[in-house]
């Protein structure tokens, strides 16, 4: 897919990745970006980079009627970036109480997937395009530490795929994207080493250029991704040191 002159929509656009999404695809003469919060204010910023081509979205992606309205608003697009997303550090067992695990899944499973359901139609009409879902590596091996975080982002590859699959009669890219821990503050606490949002970033739009369906950003999602098709239960057993309340900050894993 040509990302020249494509019509983008990023949510989560006010977070740091997603405004190095803006900044980077503004940088490849991209006709148009929807850039997305639950709170137009937050957008200021990136409107501000370049007001002809950036137009600022109210979207909360777990309201069904925000994202009906932003489909509307938005019925041009060929590039759709999810990604939207939140992490709140807790463990499958040790957490208090469901809450955490409930919004987890509300946000990067059904928020999502609300947006690929919404936009589908629209992709199509314009011949294809692409969807872009921001997920993690630790949808394939639970990090205990963030325990609910992972099972949320397990069962969105598990959607990614199969969106792939039922939308690949009308020639639309679906890029699951899955990097290890990003150096962005949803993750301060997380272990080292981390990937820069900005390798994401560009290792997200090659492979929309490249048509590649599967990308792991840095060296970390490198090793790992490879390491869980040779060894996947020593890897378990390695994240399963790293339990709920530890204090990550610092440490090497």
């Amino acid at each position: 897919m040509q990302i020249r002159d494509a019509v983008v929509l990023v949510t989560g656009a006010n977070g740091g990745i997603g405004t190095l999404f803006v900044e980077q695809l503004l940088r490849l003469d991209v006709a148009k970006i929807y850039a997305c919060a639950r709170s137009v204010s937050k957008l200021n910023h990136l409107v501000a980079l370049d007001s002809n081509r950036i137009t600022p979205v109210e979207l909360d992606i777990v309201k069904p009627d925000s994202v009906t309205s932003a489909a509307s608003q938005c019925s041009d697009i060929t590039l759709l970036i999810n990604n939207a997303g939140t992490s709140l550090n807790q463990g499958l067992i040790a957490a208090e109480n469901l809450d955490a695990a409930r919004q987890e899944m509300e946000i990067n499973y059904f928020g999502m997937l609300s947006m690929c359901r919404a936009f589908t139609p629209i992709l199509k009409q314009q011949g294809g395009g692409a969807i872009v879902n921001i997920l993690s590596l630790l949808g394939k091996v639970n990090l205990p530490f963030s325990g609910s975080y992972s099972a949320s982002k397990a069962a969105a590859i598990s959607m990614t795929q199969g969106i792939r699959a039922e939308l690949a009669s009308q020639g639309t890219l679906v890029v699951a994207v899955m990097p290890g821990t990003v150096n962005t503050e949803l993750a301060k606490d997380w272990p080292n080493p981390k990937v820069e949002p900005a390798e994401v970033v560009r290792a997200t739009l090659q492979a929309v250029i490249d048509g590649e369906e599967d990308v792991y950003p840095g060296e970390q999602a490198t090793q790992i991704s490879s390491q869980l098709l040779t060894d996947p239960k020593g890897v378990e057993k390695y994240l399963a040191g790293f339990l709920p309340g530890m204090a990550l900050a610092g440490t090497d894993a």
